[in-house]
């Protein structure tokens, strides 16, 4: 393959691994933004929920696909820490950088289209910021790339390294 099919691909596998990052991040975000709101909780507690549950869901969407591999549980959250942990925490900071920039945004509340639109805006950001982190780490052996030496179904022969 040339240098620019390699990058290429580089950039696709990149842009997975983020989007399945996000999946993860805005289940938790959006659900921990909700009850925080909802609540009427401060900013700091409601955001403390919302990354938590990001982290939580963001995981949890790792260690299903690697327990199916045939990983146990303590092996399968070893490689969801390591394959995820910098992208959610990117993703994380971002989004809820975004959401306390947005003046009224957190404040708003679950009826408000400011709070939605807000928060969307802020998971699209940081889609756009994690990207190229996912693909500075995929093209050194890290992140996510350690995921996918487990697909497949079988762990034992897939590895990339």
């Amino acid at each position: 393959m040339n240098h620019a099919g390699a990058q290429s691909n580089l950039t696709k596998l990149a842009i997975s691994a983020t989007l399945h990052c996000l999946t993860g991040c805005a289940i938790g975000e959006v659900l921990g933004m909700v009850i925080g709101t909802a609540l009427g909780w401060s900013n700091l507690s409601t955001i403390v929920l919302a990354v938590a549950l990001a982290f939580v869901f963001g995981y949890a969407l790792t260690i299903r696909p690697v327990l199916k591999s045939g990983l146990p549980l303590r092996a399968a959250i070893g490689v969801a820490f390591a394959a995820d942990t910098v992208s959610i925490a990117v993703m994380e900071i971002v989004d809820n950088g975004v959401m306390l920039a947005v003046p009224g945004a957190m404040e708003a509340g679950l009826a408000s289209w400011l709070f939605w639109g807000s928060l969307a805006f802020a998971l699209a950001v940081a889609f756009v910021v994690t990207v190229p982190v996912n693909r500075w780490l995929i093209s050194r052996g890290k992140g996510h790339a350690v995921v996918h030496q487990y697909h497949g179904g079988d762990h034992e022969g897939h590895h990339q390294h």
